[in-house]
């Protein structure tokens, strides 16, 4: 199933993408008419039973006709990974981390597939792309076992970790160069794990304007999407709607010395998950 989160003009629903049409989910029986409600809810067996309901006749809606939100627009926590693939580790020239090294964006830096990144009025001049695959939290989960750490996952999504390179390397704190408003662009749906493949086999890649500038493949972490899960459960207690970014491979802009601009448009892509379309413009 792939969940959406979009706006009909009159506020942000949970629905189910179906042949690019959204069926709202709680017209489909969903207990809660916001994704973070319905993962909290049902477990992975709830959730195959709501994608056959909406599969079953309920009324549809153009995508076209709605605004696209970020699947999980308000998540109690955004963890991103840093340096998770051996090529990027390489290309920063940095020694392979002995644990996952992460920091925090926040609910402000999240947009939809189709909405607008926008370059900070100061500092951004080198804003620069990251594709990951984003994975978020179905259960509580405290202290998990790697073994066990994929039963705590409800689905994944393409995620661009947009990063403000100057803010970020002023003061060698990421999240002062990652959180800023409309960094995270994610979706257009969380696909539920069911569906999604083996997450640890999945291509992934940036297109600029159309052009790929950025291609690798999550094989190449250092840290699986397991061993992360339960990595992070041992010191927090990870929630339904929790979103964790796990690292991008090399390509990134600032080693190319291309950056986003105001005009272009920018995409990442994951296989079997979709695309996450952002035109990019100047603050106003």
């Amino acid at each position: 199933m792939r969940l959406v989160t979009y706006d009909a003009g009159n506020g942000p629903r949970a629905g189910v993408l179906i042949d690019g049409d959204i069926v709202d989910a709680e017209g489909a029986g969903a207990p809660d008419s916001s994704v973070r409600g319905i993962l909290a809810a049902l477990d992975a067996d709830g959730l195959k039973q709501l994608g056959t309901a909406a599969t079953g006749g309920a009324d549809r809606t153009p995508r076209a006709d709605v605004r696209l939100l970020a699947p999980v627009p308000d998540p109690q926590k955004i963890i991103c990974l840093g340096l998770n693939y051996r090529d990027h580790a390489a290309e920063a020239n940095k020694e392979i981390p002995e644990n996952p090294m992460w920091f925090a964006k926040f609910a402000n830096s999240l947009i939809g597939d189709g909405e607008e990144i926008v370059l900070p009025a100061v500092h951004g001049e080198h804003v620069d792309y990251e594709a990951e695959l984003a994975v978020v939290i179905g259960r509580e989960a405290h202290r998990v076992e790697a073994s066990e750490a994929l039963d705590y996952v409800a689905g994944a999504m393409p995620f661009n970790d947009v990063s403000a390179r100057t803010l970020q390397l002023e003061n060698q704190l990421w999240t002062s160069g990652k959180a800023l408003d409309t960094f995270a662009p994610c979706g257009p749906a969380l696909v539920t794990l069911d569906e999604a493949g083996d997450l640890q086999s999945l291509g992934l890649r940036t297109y600029l304007d159309g052009d790929v500038v950025q291609e690798g493949n999550t094989s190449d972490m250092i840290f699986t999407v397991a061993e992360t899960v339960a990595w992070l459960s041992r010191t927090m207690t990870l929630l339904p709607g929790d979103i964790i970014a796990t690292g991008t491979p090399a390509g990134v802009g600032g080693v190319q010395g291309i950056f986003l601009r105001a005009g272009s448009t920018v995409q990442v892509e994951v296989d079997g998950l979709g695309t996450v379309t952002s035109p990019i413009r100047e603050a106003s």
